[in-house]
């Protein structure tokens, strides 16, 4: 057990266990009493938060879905921000930012069920690259304003991220390898293989 004194593996831990805070599925219960887990997609996060809530009150639903996008950045930014602070290595950033996005998506406070991982996502990788980031922010606010699907847009972005990533940073600093990134494409594309194959169906929600 003397590996868990280890302060890289307490980061580790800490990322996955605040990453897997359900914020979207938190904020519905205390302000609506409702299981978003029930209806909608059955996500925990800002878009079934959005989806779920907004058939009673609207209102309510943006303003929650909007807190609960900054709290899942957030989740990962504070862990990845504590991190710099310490000095800790980059690999060891990296590291921290996919066991964020691991814990949103598996909680080990919902039986290992959990996000798409997209909020979290952008919040680490805000940090750790942030022009990319802006990037595909702004793929996803202009894919999501025309299209209105959100699985789509969320996907985009990832790609606009990816791409640009190579052009900006092509050989990532203290790394040398977009692995981390490609790690992260994995959990987030893999979380949407239901919403992929709605698109492809046609069947894919659009967010009004």
């Amino acid at each position: 057990m003397e590996f868990l004194f280890n302060i890289n593996v307490q980061f580790y831990i800490l990322a996955y266990l605040i990453g897997g805070i359900p914020c979207g599925l938190l904020f519905a219960k205390l302000f609506t009493g409702k299981d978003i887990r029930e209806a909608g997609s059955g996500s925990i996060g800002a878009t079934n938060v959005l989806r779920v809530l907004k058939e009673t009150n609207p209102k309510l639903a943006k303003k929650l879905a909007i807190l609960t996008v900054i709290c899942d950045a957030f989740k990962g930014i504070a862990v990845l921000l504590l991190a710099k602070i310490l000095h800790l290595e980059i690999a060891t950033l990296w590291a921290i930012a996919i066991f964020a996005i691991v814990g949103h998506c598996y909680s080990p406070y919902l039986k290992f069920e959990g996000g798409k991982g997209v909020a979290t996502g952008a919040g680490v990788l805000l940090v750790m690259l942030p022009i990319e980031t802006l990037i595909a922010f702004f793929t996803w606010f202009i894919v999501g304003k025309v299209l209105k699907i959100s699985s789509l847009s969320s996907l985009l972005a990832l790609c606009a991220l990816l791409s640009s990533s190579y052009i900006i940073h092509y050989d990532l600093e203290g790394i040398h390898t977009h692995a981390p990134l490609w790690i992260i494409a994995f959990v987030i594309v893999y979380k949407h293989v239901p919403n992929i194959i709605r698109l492809f169906q046609g069947q894919e929600t659009k967010v009004i």
